[in-house]
């Protein structure tokens, strides 16, 4: 009997992001790695970005609700024999959920790792619909 091993869904809030454009486009060995989680009333998305300049190559954008994340990277490597260049576009599109506050993002970037914050709403927005009566 053979058994395949599927990845466990994050722990905590499984499904609260959807990611559209997961790989770049020479495989996932370039991919722009994404893990996404709940942390004390904030939604957190950290992503994998080492070599890039955040003043200049990372570039973040909310449209309704979706978070677009976009990074360039270029790095040259150059020893007395050889060189090489390596350079490559990343992006990600994620649905974010609707409890949260796209009012108040912040991103920082450290050692590579582009971290994401987002608070959650106080009160999730709820407005009944009233229903109109057509006809007799």
């Amino acid at each position: 009997m053979t058994h395949h091993l599927l990845p466990r869904p994050s722990m905590g809030l499984p499904d609260i992001f959807q990611a559209f454009e997961t790989e770049w486009p020479f495989g996932e060995r370039h991919a722009m790695r994404v893990e996404t989680y709940a942390d004390k009333g904030e939604f957190v998305i950290r992503c994998e970005l080492p070599g890039v300049d955040p003043d200049k190559d990372i570039h973040i954008n909310v449209e309704g609700n979706q978070l677009k994340i976009n990074a360039e990277r270029e790095h040259e490597e150059r020893t007395e024999r050889h060189s090489e260049f390596y350079y490559g576009t990343f992006s990600r599109t994620l649905l974010l959920p609707t409890s949260c506050n796209t009012e108040d993002i912040k991103a920082e970037y450290e050692a590579g790792i582009l971290t994401i914050r987002m608070p959650r709403r106080e009160t999730e927005a709820r407005k009944e619909i009233p229903v109109a009566r057509v006809g007799k």
